[in-house]
């Protein structure tokens, strides 16, 4: 199966002292970021240590994803990817 391209990153193994400022800091040398969200656990209100990146185009975000995917942060192996969409998810489980 093909990757597919999308300007949304999922990024994972983040530590838990990263925040959406922080986030976006990390990934805005690699294009315009238009949204930098850490999924947030609703009852301690912590980070989960992931969250997503979303590039204004494919190309940025293409780009941060080949550098950021395997990078040591705050003594943390990255783990970058394209974010699945929830369509496309739907599509996969049918």
């Amino acid at each position: 199966m093909a990757k597919r391209l999308s300007s949304k990153l999922f990024v994972s193994r983040l530590s838990s002292y990263t925040t959406n400022e922080g986030l976006r800091q990390m990934f805005s040398p690699f294009g315009d970021v238009t949204e930098a969200r850490l999924v947030i656990d609703r009852e301690t209100q912590r980070p989960k240590g992931f969250g997503f990146v979303t590039y204004k185009s494919v190309v940025e975000a293409q780009k941060a994803l080949k550098v950021m995917d395997g990078r040591m942060v705050n003594g943390r192996l990255l783990f970058v990817e394209v974010a699945e969409t929830e369509r496309h998810s739907e599509e996969i489980s049918s």
